[in-house]
Protein backbone atom coordinates (compact mmCIF):
# COMPACT_ATOMS: atom_id res chain seq x y z
CA UNK A 1 0.00 0.00 0.00
CA UNK A 2 1.58 3.31 -0.69
CA UNK A 3 1.76 6.16 1.48
CA UNK A 4 -0.20 9.52 0.39
CA UNK A 5 1.90 12.14 -1.27
CA UNK A 6 1.46 14.82 2.07
CA UNK A 7 2.04 12.14 4.33
CA UNK A 8 5.86 12.39 4.81
CA UNK A 9 5.93 15.85 5.32
CA UNK A 10 3.75 15.23 8.67
CA UNK A 11 6.01 12.36 10.03
CA UNK A 12 8.59 13.31 12.34
CA UNK A 13 11.42 11.62 13.92
CA UNK A 14 11.61 11.70 18.23
CA UNK A 15 14.87 14.19 17.68
CA UNK A 16 12.24 16.14 15.18
CA UNK A 17 9.50 16.39 17.25
CA UNK A 18 11.33 17.81 20.35
CA UNK A 19 13.31 20.75 17.90
CA UNK A 20 9.49 21.39 16.56
CA UNK A 21 8.31 22.32 20.73
CA UNK A 22 11.54 23.64 21.47
CA UNK A 23 11.01 26.37 18.18
CA UNK A 24 7.40 26.93 19.28
CA UNK A 25 7.97 27.72 23.07
CA UNK A 26 10.83 29.98 21.85
CA UNK A 27 8.38 31.87 19.66
CA UNK A 28 5.54 31.89 22.86
CA UNK A 29 8.28 33.53 24.80
CA UNK A 30 9.34 36.08 22.44
CA UNK A 31 5.77 37.14 21.59
CA UNK A 32 5.42 37.45 25.29
CA UNK A 33 8.13 40.06 26.01
CA UNK A 34 6.99 41.65 23.05
CA UNK A 35 3.75 42.64 24.08
CA UNK A 36 4.05 43.00 28.33
CA UNK A 37 7.98 44.93 27.82
CA UNK A 38 7.79 48.40 27.06
CA UNK A 39 10.78 48.84 24.79
CA UNK A 40 10.10 52.20 24.57
CA UNK A 41 10.50 53.04 27.74
CA UNK A 42 14.43 52.23 27.46
CA UNK A 43 14.48 54.77 24.95
CA UNK A 44 12.88 57.69 27.02
CA UNK A 45 15.37 57.05 29.63
CA UNK A 46 18.12 56.72 27.14
CA UNK A 47 16.60 60.38 26.24
CA UNK A 48 16.69 61.97 29.63
CA UNK A 49 20.34 60.49 30.31
CA UNK A 50 21.59 62.53 27.48
CA UNK A 51 19.79 65.64 28.30
CA UNK A 52 20.81 65.27 32.26
CA UNK A 53 24.70 64.95 30.71
CA UNK A 54 24.46 68.50 28.67
CA UNK A 55 22.99 70.25 31.62
CA UNK A 56 26.00 68.09 34.12
CA UNK A 57 28.92 68.75 31.39
CA UNK A 58 27.09 72.43 31.21
CA UNK A 59 27.21 72.60 35.37
CA UNK A 60 31.09 71.17 34.67
CA UNK A 61 32.41 73.86 32.47
CA UNK A 62 31.00 76.65 34.32
CA UNK A 63 31.95 75.94 37.14
CA UNK A 64 35.62 75.24 35.95
CA UNK A 65 35.64 78.54 34.18
CA UNK A 66 35.67 76.89 30.84
CA UNK A 67 34.37 78.47 27.46
CA UNK A 68 33.60 75.97 24.61
CA UNK A 69 35.74 76.45 21.55
CA UNK A 70 35.58 74.57 18.83
CA UNK A 71 34.87 74.64 15.33
CA UNK A 72 31.17 74.15 15.40
CA UNK A 73 29.80 77.44 13.19
CA UNK A 74 27.08 80.20 14.69
CA UNK A 75 24.26 80.59 12.41
CA UNK A 76 21.58 83.00 12.79
CA UNK A 77 19.13 81.98 15.29
CA UNK A 78 16.19 83.03 17.15
CA UNK A 79 17.33 83.62 21.02
CA UNK A 80 14.01 82.93 22.29
CA UNK A 81 14.17 79.17 21.14
CA UNK A 82 17.76 78.29 22.68
CA UNK A 83 17.51 74.60 24.49
CA UNK A 84 19.95 73.18 26.62
CA UNK A 85 22.86 71.64 24.46
CA UNK A 86 22.47 75.32 22.05
CA UNK A 87 22.70 77.62 24.98
CA UNK A 88 26.39 75.14 26.09
CA UNK A 89 27.28 75.40 22.80
CA UNK A 90 27.22 79.04 22.78
CA UNK A 91 29.01 79.46 25.88
CA UNK A 92 26.07 80.46 28.45
CA UNK A 93 26.04 78.92 31.92
CA UNK A 94 23.14 76.94 33.18
CA UNK A 95 21.94 79.37 34.90
CA UNK A 96 21.20 81.84 32.32
CA UNK A 97 20.07 79.30 30.31
CA UNK A 98 17.48 78.19 32.80
CA UNK A 99 16.45 81.96 33.59
CA UNK A 100 15.47 82.36 29.73
CA UNK A 101 13.83 79.09 30.12
CA UNK A 102 11.78 80.12 32.44
CA UNK A 103 11.06 83.60 31.21
CA UNK A 104 9.56 81.81 28.14
CA UNK A 105 6.95 79.58 30.00
CA UNK A 106 5.77 83.22 30.51
CA UNK A 107 4.52 83.09 26.86
CA UNK A 108 6.41 85.77 26.55
CA UNK A 109 9.40 86.75 24.17
CA UNK A 110 12.61 88.72 24.35
CA UNK A 111 12.56 91.15 21.12
CA UNK A 112 16.38 92.38 21.30
CA UNK A 113 19.34 92.09 22.49
CA UNK A 114 18.78 94.69 25.44
CA UNK A 115 15.86 92.41 26.30
CA UNK A 116 17.79 89.00 26.11
CA UNK A 117 20.60 90.28 28.22
CA UNK A 118 18.22 91.41 31.08
CA UNK A 119 16.59 88.22 31.26
CA UNK A 120 19.62 86.16 31.08
CA UNK A 121 21.79 88.03 32.77
CA UNK A 122 24.87 87.17 30.64
CA UNK A 123 27.99 89.61 30.54
CA UNK A 124 28.47 92.13 28.29
CA UNK A 125 31.51 90.19 26.41
CA UNK A 126 29.36 86.97 25.58
CA UNK A 127 26.61 89.37 24.31
CA UNK A 128 28.86 90.89 22.17
CA UNK A 129 29.37 87.87 20.62
CA UNK A 130 26.27 86.26 20.30
CA UNK A 131 24.25 89.27 19.68
CA UNK A 132 25.08 89.56 15.66
CA UNK A 133 23.57 86.39 15.54
CA UNK A 134 20.06 87.13 16.63
CA UNK A 135 17.76 86.76 13.88
CA UNK A 136 14.22 88.01 15.23
CA UNK A 137 10.75 88.11 13.38
CA UNK A 138 10.11 90.68 10.56
CA UNK A 139 7.33 92.14 12.31
CA UNK A 140 9.66 92.71 15.41
CA UNK A 141 12.25 94.46 13.25
CA UNK A 142 9.93 96.62 12.05
CA UNK A 143 7.73 97.43 15.46
CA UNK A 144 11.81 98.22 17.07
CA UNK A 145 12.52 100.80 13.83
CA UNK A 146 9.28 102.25 14.23
CA UNK A 147 7.90 102.38 17.52
CA UNK A 148 9.27 104.65 20.19
CA UNK A 149 11.98 102.90 22.73
CA UNK A 150 9.27 103.17 25.74
CA UNK A 151 6.41 101.52 27.14
CA UNK A 152 5.02 105.08 28.44
CA UNK A 153 1.71 105.77 26.88
CA UNK A 154 1.98 108.94 24.13
CA UNK A 155 -0.62 111.15 22.78
CA UNK A 156 -0.36 113.11 19.87
CA UNK A 157 -3.03 115.54 21.28
CA UNK A 158 -3.02 115.50 24.65
CA UNK A 159 -1.00 114.11 28.03
CA UNK A 160 -4.82 113.57 30.19
CA UNK A 161 -5.60 110.49 31.02
CA UNK A 162 -8.80 108.98 29.44
CA UNK A 163 -11.39 107.01 30.79
CA UNK A 164 -10.59 103.69 29.69
CA UNK A 165 -14.93 103.24 29.31
CA UNK A 166 -14.72 106.01 26.05
CA UNK A 167 -11.08 104.62 24.22
CA UNK A 168 -11.45 104.07 20.63
CA UNK A 169 -9.53 101.83 18.68
CA UNK A 170 -7.56 104.84 18.02
CA UNK A 171 -6.86 105.71 21.00
CA UNK A 172 -5.58 102.42 22.54
CA UNK A 173 -3.51 101.93 19.55
CA UNK A 174 -1.02 104.94 20.89
CA UNK A 175 -0.25 102.85 23.70
CA UNK A 176 3.31 100.83 22.55
CA UNK A 177 2.40 97.26 21.89
CA UNK A 178 -1.08 97.35 21.15
CA UNK A 179 -2.16 96.79 17.60
CA UNK A 180 -5.48 96.30 15.98
CA UNK A 181 -6.10 93.10 17.25
CA UNK A 182 -5.12 93.79 20.86
CA UNK A 183 -7.39 97.02 20.84
CA UNK A 184 -10.33 95.11 18.87
CA UNK A 185 -10.26 92.55 21.91
CA UNK A 186 -9.94 94.94 24.88
CA UNK A 187 -13.32 96.87 23.51
CA UNK A 188 -14.74 93.33 22.77
CA UNK A 189 -14.07 92.45 26.85
CA UNK A 190 -15.61 96.00 27.98
CA UNK A 191 -18.71 95.84 25.32
CA UNK A 192 -19.13 92.08 26.89
CA UNK A 193 -19.35 93.33 30.59
CA UNK A 194 -20.92 96.64 29.58
CA UNK A 195 -17.98 98.56 31.03
CA UNK A 196 -14.88 98.65 33.34
CA UNK A 197 -15.32 99.15 36.59
CA UNK A 198 -11.48 98.45 37.29
CA UNK A 199 -7.94 99.16 35.88
CA UNK A 200 -7.60 95.43 37.57
CA UNK A 201 -9.53 93.78 34.85
CA UNK A 202 -7.14 94.41 31.92
CA UNK A 203 -4.86 91.72 33.53
CA UNK A 204 -7.59 89.23 32.44
CA UNK A 205 -7.79 89.84 29.13
CA UNK A 206 -5.72 87.31 26.80
CA UNK A 207 -2.59 88.53 25.34
CA UNK A 208 -1.72 91.78 27.23
CA UNK A 209 1.72 92.12 28.82
CA UNK A 210 2.28 93.68 32.45
CA UNK A 211 4.58 96.07 30.46
CA UNK A 212 1.17 96.72 28.14
CA UNK A 213 -0.91 96.80 31.01
CA UNK A 214 1.08 98.88 33.29
CA UNK A 215 1.03 101.54 29.32
CA UNK A 216 -2.91 101.55 29.97
CA UNK A 217 -2.74 102.58 33.44
CA UNK A 218 -0.40 105.39 32.85
CA UNK A 219 -2.77 106.78 30.43
CA UNK A 220 -6.52 105.51 31.07
CA UNK A 221 -8.47 105.39 34.15
CA UNK A 222 -12.11 104.89 35.26
CA UNK A 223 -13.13 108.04 35.24
CA UNK A 224 -17.19 107.30 36.14
CA UNK A 225 -18.40 103.60 37.15
CA UNK A 226 -20.51 103.29 33.92
CA UNK A 227 -24.29 102.23 34.08
CA UNK A 228 -24.29 98.40 33.44
CA UNK A 229 -27.08 96.07 33.24
CA UNK A 230 -26.45 93.81 36.17
CA UNK A 231 -27.27 89.92 36.31
CA UNK A 232 -29.57 88.98 39.49
CA UNK A 233 -27.85 85.91 40.75
CA UNK A 234 -31.04 84.13 42.26
CA UNK A 235 -32.93 84.28 39.10
CA UNK A 236 -30.31 84.25 36.13
CA UNK A 237 -30.28 80.85 34.17
CA UNK A 238 -26.65 79.17 33.81
CA UNK A 239 -26.58 81.08 30.50
CA UNK A 240 -27.57 84.28 31.57
CA UNK A 241 -24.86 84.18 34.13
CA UNK A 242 -21.97 82.96 31.48
CA UNK A 243 -22.59 86.47 29.97
CA UNK A 244 -20.36 87.63 32.97
CA UNK A 245 -16.82 86.30 31.75
CA UNK A 246 -16.07 85.33 35.16
CA UNK A 247 -18.69 83.12 35.12
CA UNK A 248 -17.10 80.05 32.90
CA UNK A 249 -19.73 76.94 32.57
CA UNK A 250 -18.58 74.89 35.71
CA UNK A 251 -18.76 77.93 38.10
CA UNK A 252 -22.12 79.38 36.43
CA UNK A 253 -23.67 75.45 36.77
CA UNK A 254 -22.21 75.40 40.31
CA UNK A 255 -23.97 78.45 41.29
CA UNK A 256 -27.12 77.52 40.38
CA UNK A 257 -26.82 74.02 42.12
CA UNK A 258 -25.83 76.42 45.05
CA UNK A 259 -28.97 78.32 45.14
CA UNK A 260 -31.34 75.29 44.56
CA UNK A 261 -29.90 73.63 47.56
CA UNK A 262 -29.90 76.38 50.01
CA UNK A 263 -32.26 78.96 48.85
CA UNK A 264 -31.81 82.42 47.80
CA UNK A 265 -28.39 83.69 47.87
CA UNK A 266 -28.34 87.12 50.36
CA UNK A 267 -25.07 88.48 49.45
CA UNK A 268 -21.92 87.95 47.63
CA UNK A 269 -19.62 86.55 50.75
CA UNK A 270 -21.99 83.35 50.12
CA UNK A 271 -20.40 82.50 46.69
CA UNK A 272 -17.24 82.14 48.50
CA UNK A 273 -18.12 79.06 49.68
CA UNK A 274 -18.95 77.48 46.03
CA UNK A 275 -15.40 75.55 45.08
CA UNK A 276 -13.56 77.35 41.74
CA UNK A 277 -14.78 80.92 43.13
CA UNK A 278 -12.56 83.35 42.06
CA UNK A 279 -12.00 84.84 45.91
CA UNK A 280 -9.19 87.65 44.34
CA UNK A 281 -11.86 89.34 41.84
CA UNK A 282 -14.92 89.57 43.87
CA UNK A 283 -15.38 92.90 44.82
CA UNK A 284 -15.42 93.55 41.13
CA UNK A 285 -17.66 91.03 40.45
CA UNK A 286 -20.14 91.82 42.99
CA UNK A 287 -20.25 95.48 40.85
CA UNK A 288 -22.23 92.93 38.04
CA UNK A 289 -24.71 91.49 40.45
CA UNK A 290 -27.83 92.25 42.09
CA UNK A 291 -29.27 89.69 44.41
Amino acid sequence: MKTPLFSSYFIFSKSQRNGLFVFLFCVVVFQFLYFFIDFKQHSKEKSLDNNKWVRLKVQKDSSSGYSKKSKWVVRPFNPNFISDFKGYQLGMSLEEIDRLLAFRKTNRFVNSPKEFQEVTQVSDTLLQKIAPYFKFPDWVLKRNLNQPKTFIFQSKETNAILDINLATVEDLKKVYGIGDALSQRILKEKEKLGGFVSMEQLKDIWGLSPEVIQSLQNGFAIRQIPTIKKINLNTSSIKELMQLSYFKYPLAKAIVTFRSMNGKIENIEELTKISGFPVDKIKIIALYLEF
